[in-house]
């Protein structure tokens, strides 16, 4: 009995001692089981399709007639089951933890009301608990002691109680950091679900404008054909018309004459001899000409192109750029993400690179943040540029996606220009083409920005993309001429002087070359996101081969960018359309995907170690560490 005593002690104890923990806990607790309609602890707590849980009669109040419901948190369209709200699941766990917690609330309730005589022994319940035997570990009353501890060395309660009065609170201390490190962590899951939803609003927002655009695009098209095929039309029947006209005024003129000479039939020889005459002349204007012949009509018809439903694009699963949420509490870092890969899509045959993705950037003009990087190239030491198009500049990085520093890319007299992209020489030495207006560049920097030379280039209205040989010191450049529907395509060497050496590439039939490098045997690789390929020339200009091909099965490309090579020669693609990366051995064979999660890849440089780095069409540069990256090289 005085065991079982001690036990109701400790648990009143406990009470008193979770009755004083701070609110907040409670509150935070609270507030992830409050329904967000009734702000009311869950009743009878459903869950929907898209997780989120409601009160059974708040769901029901909320719904509309027609068994449709529409989320009140991220606004998601549910169809009802036949049983309506009340067919939807239960959330079970939901529930159980608002009974606890409504429950603690009514123990902590009673606890308070408890009074402090309420410590009697269960034995003796006319005495007080003041003794505890230090053998037994329990609290006894004066009458105990004889009954059952005689001999048993005991000390007073309260001094039991002082001397416990630390561990306790100890226990209390680690309990309540527990209690906040979970409370983090709800906390973190609370703002990563708003985030989550705000960037499913966008991809939504960006789906759906993407729709318009190709609508928009596909109702030009059709009007612009109907308007053809009027034209067409009014062309004929203009034709026809004409015809007509023509061959009514003749039948005009020969009937009024035949009328004219029937009446003067009636009338004397003299009229009669006079109707012969100018009859004559219009019978004989009329018999040498040729019947009149049907009008050759040029009717329009309409060929539909065997082009498939042109496809919106795709939905990708995307590492976030922090790190991912983790499996127990613990605090979320906030720098660089750094992400694993080497997952397969679907039926991929060919494995993946083993690497881990460090990203950073991301759209705006303060540093560290990008608009349109279009170019990329790494530093002996391991500084990255990064071609900041629309900002206007070069940015620096560390292989950590550090910023270090950056600087405009001035033309002259203060005047900015946009880069499409960058490359370096052999003196460590800047490379950069782009243009403004109606003036074009290949201007030359060093590391810290200063302007030290520069040429002049042709308007064309394309991007450019740049390399340097630097066995020979040549500047490589890429350009495109043309319209839209006629682009031609080459590759320029110049001196650093910008004087013209030559041109690559015209007998190929390039299209839109951009992308450009320059391999350590000083062959020359050029992707043409026009033919879909890549060309390789030696070090003279003599074409070598292509490969790729319009695609996406393994070794095509689609719209092919970013090239460069690594220390094997191996050619790794930025392949564009296709939202991956892929690695051919110096031949053209195809060796594997890189990754295939990097959405709409742009410029790609090698680090002469184990590191490629990769920008896109997101404004966010990437950093792949391989984890070996000679096994990466083989199949």
């Amino acid at each position: 009995m005085c065991a079982l005593a001690f036990e109701v002690g400790l648990s009143l104890q406990q009470t008193k001692i979770m009755a004083a923990a701070p609110g907040s806990f409670r509150e935070e607790i609270r507030e992830e089981l409050t329904c967000s309609i009734c702000l009311e602890l869950f009743t009878r707590p459903k869950v929907l399709p898209c997780q989120h849980t409601f009160c059974q009669d708040c769901l029901q109040d909320h719904a509309g007639r027609g068994g449709a419901l529409q989320c009140p948190n991220c606004r998601q369209q549910v169809r009802l089951p036949p049983q309506g709200v009340a067919g939807l699941p239960d959330n079970h766990l939901v529930t159980s933890l608002c009974e606890r917690l409504q429950n603690q609330a009514t123990l902590s309730g009673k606890t308070r009301e408890q009074p402090q005589s309420g410590n009697r022994c269960s034995f003796h319940p006319s005495e007080k608990l003041k003794l505890y035997c230090k053998p037994c570990q329990v609290p006894l009353c004066v009458d105990c002691v004889e009954d059952n501890h005689d001999g048993h060395p005991n000390i007073s309660l309260a001094k039991a109680t002082e001397q416990r009065r630390s561990t306790v609170q100890a226990l209390i201390n680690e309990g309540r950091n527990i209690l906040e490190t979970y409370c983090s962590f709800i906390r973190g899951l609370r703002e990563t679900e708003k985030t989550l939803n705000k960037q499913k609003q966008q991809t939504d927002n960006t789906i759906i404008q993407t729709y318009n655009k190709m609508v928009q695009k596909l109702t030009e098209r059709k009007d612009h054909l109907l308007s053809e095929s009027q034209e067409n039309y009014n062309e004929n029947l203009e034709k026809m018309q004409t015809e007509r006209d023509r061959v009514l005024a003749d039948v005009n003129e020969l009937s009024a004459a035949c009328d004219r000479a029937e009446q003067e039939l009636q009338q004397g020889w003299v009229e009669i001899l006079s109707q012969q005459t100018a009859l004559t002349e219009v019978v004989g204007k009329y018999r040498g000409k040729a019947a009149p012949t049907p009008v050759q009509t040029q009717p329009a018809v309409f060929q539909p192109t065997d082009t498939p439903v042109p496809v919106l694009g795709h939905v990708t699963v995307q590492s976030p750029p922090s790190a991912p949420i983790p499996a127990a509490p613990a605090p979320i870092p906030a720098a660089p993400a750094v992400e694993g890969t080497g997952h397969h899509h679907g039926n991929q045959r060919q494995r993946e690179s083993q690497s881990q993705r460090m990203t950073f950037g991301g759209e705006g003009t303060g540093t560290g943040k990008f608009k349109e990087p279009c170019g990329v190239t790494v530093s002996d030491e391991g500084d990255i540029f990064v071609a900041d198009r629309l900002n206007q500049r070069i940015q620096v990085f560390t292989l950590q996606g550090t910023f270090v520093r950056q600087f405009p890319t001035i033309m002259s007299a203060g005047q900015k220009m946009y880069p499409n992209d960058v490359a370096m020489d052999g003196v460590g030495n800047l490379w950069v083409v782009g243009g403004k207006g109606s003036a074009y560049f290949a201007m030359k920097y060093n590391k810290q920005g200063r302007v030290l030379r520069k040429f002049d280039l042709q308007k064309t209205g394309w991007d450019r993309g740049v390399a340097v040989d630097t066995r020979r010191n040549h500047i490589l450049i890429t350009q495109t001429t043309g319209d839209v529907d006629n682009p031609h395509g080459e590759v320029l060497v110049f001196r650093p002087d910008g004087t013209l050496v030559g041109a690559v590439g015209q007998q190929q039939g390039m299209e839109c070359p951009q992308y450009i490098t320059v391999d350590g045997e000083g062959n020359i690789l050029v992707s043409d996101y026009g033919n879909h390929c890549v060309y390789a020339y030696n070090e003279d200009g003599q074409f070598l081969f292509q490969f790729g091909g319009e695609g996406r099965g393994e070794g095509q490309l689609w719209q092919p960018h970013g090239i460069c090579t690594d220390r094997a020669g191996n050619i790794i693609v930025a392949d564009w359309g296709n939202s991956r990366v892929e690695m051919f051995d110096k031949t053209g064979k195809f060796l594997k995907n890189v990754t295939t999660d990097i959405l709409y890849p742009r410029a790609v440089a090698m680090e002469t170690q184990r590191q490629l780095v990769v920008t896109n069409n997101n404004h966010k540069v990437s950093i792949l560490v391989f984890d070996d990256y000679s096994t990466c090289c083989i199949n």
